[in-house]
């Protein structure tokens, strides 16, 4: 039997629609057929400069949600036809934009019935990436998941491109995690309202990642931030975000991967993490993500935006990554 699957054939494209053979789950793995996909940068990055992918053709996509089709063995928690939401494999050029993909049982989450499947799409990677960033980077537990301990008396926190999916993402879960934290974020002031909503403390305009002195100032005594969560690698183009912390802190900094890995200044303890970091440090991460969207605990960082339907929109859909936007997630209903 066979499977349609939406291919870049080499790096800059073109997409094309091919014909494959459909793919078997091994055991502990989850076959997936999608019905909606969301786009990511780096989809975008990868089918533009090779990013991460090695080879071509690739399937790129790193998250979705649909219907099981068939799961592998000793896999007990999903069965055919469970409507769910998971990472994928799109990275390294086995993603999700196919009729039907296959990944780790670990990957995915039972789709919460609150959520369409355009909404589930474009929640794994953010929540990962996120969640990330707090776990593995500045080692703070997230209550009813984490088995470690907080090593440091964390006060005040900066998530620098609060608009973006994982910088949202982040402040609902440092919230969580920490519930008297000031978090101060970054972010064009037309989504000011809605990070504050998410558990933002302090809405600073992005034009602020360049002056230490008013990130220093906006701290509650005015002495600096202990952790940074840098969801947009803004400390590559404004170095003044080091200047932030306080000078007796921990000086904690926790960078989404987003390109090869920075030098930090010295005294910064600077970690890069991504998604399947959280996945690496706590196999049950999605489950928790869906019990959090069930309880209301957890939101969907950003508005979606649903830019079409069919395998075509997906190209369309990554040609605007180059223009920028902010404040929106782009899903393809398939």
């Amino acid at each position: 039997m066979s499977i349609q699957q939406y291919q870049t054939t080499k790096q800059g494209g073109p997409f094309a629609l091919v014909t494959a053979p459909k793919p078997k789950p091994g055991p502990n793995e989850v076959s997936i057929r999608p019905k909606a996909v969301a786009l990511n940068a780096i989809d975008w990055k990868n089918l533009k400069f090779g990013a991460i992918v090695s080879s071509w053709p690739a399937v790129l996509g790193i998250e979705g949600a649909g219907i099981v089709d068939s799961v592998g063995e000793d896999v007990t928690a999903f069965k055919t036809g469970d409507e769910v939401m998971s990472f994928g494999h799109g990275i390294v050029g086995n993603g999700t934009f196919r009729e039907i993909y296959t990944v780790p049982e670990n990957f995915v989450v039972k789709k919460p019935g609150i959520l369409n499947f355009e909404e589930a799409a474009s929640l794994p990677i953010c929540y990962l990436t996120a969640a990330a960033t707090i776990r593995v980077g500045l080692k703070i537990p997230l209550p009813g998941l984490s088995k470690i301990s907080i090593s440091n008396s964390i006060q005040s926190a900066l998530v620098l491109g609060g608009s973006s999916a994982v910088g949202a993402a982040a402040i609902q879960l440092l919230r969580l995690a920490l519930p008297h934290v000031f978090i101060i974020t970054t972010s064009s002031v037309a989504h000011h309202a809605h990070l504050q909503s998410l558990g933002a403390s302090k809405c600073l305009e992005r034009g602020a990642q360049d002056d230490s002195t008013v990130l220093k100032a906006s701290t509650p005594y005015g002495t600096g931030v202990d952790v940074i969560i840098d969801a947009v690698a803004a400390g590559a183009s404004s170095p003044a975000v080091y200047q932030a912390f306080r000078v007796d802190g921990p000086k904690l900094y926790s960078l989404v991967v987003t390109g090869p890995p920075p030098k930090f200044p010295e005294g910064i303890q600077g970690v890069l993490v991504g998604g399947q970091d959280m996945l690496d440090a706590e196999p049950d991460a999605m489950p928790y993500l869906g019990k959090l969207v069930v309880e209301g605990k957890y939101k969907l960082p950003l508005k979606i935006e649903v830019v079409g339907k069919g395998w075509d929109a997906i190209d369309a859909g990554l040609k605007r990554y180059p223009a920028g936007y902010s404040g929106t997630k782009l899903v393809v209903t398939l």
